[in-house]
């Protein structure tokens, strides 16, 4: 597991290793006010993968992330809270 996704109390934070090595790093930091709005996709019985989209403000295509169909339900619960608070 190469990428990682922090949900901290302000803001969401991306961090993508890239190349073979992993030695670069990308980091992207999405505040909670900046979403419009996001889905959780789930695959369904035997596919444990789901995916989030997330809508930014002044974005036309949204940010793409890959979860755990297991996490699925968590992350759609914490954005849910932080957006609406």
């Amino acid at each position: 597991m190469r990428d990682l996704s922090v949900f901290t109390n302000k803001r969401l934070i991306l961090i993508d290793k890239q190349g073979l090595t992993g030695r670069k790093v990308n980091y992207h930091s999405i505040p909670y006010k900046s979403i419009t709005q996001f889905i959780v996709e789930t695959a369904g019985h035997f596919d444990t993968d789901a995916e989030l989209k997330i809508w930014l403000s002044g974005k036309a295509d949204p940010v793409e992330i890959e979860l755990s169909a297991s996490s699925a339900q968590a992350v759609q619960q914490n954005l849910a809270t932080q957006m609406f608070s």
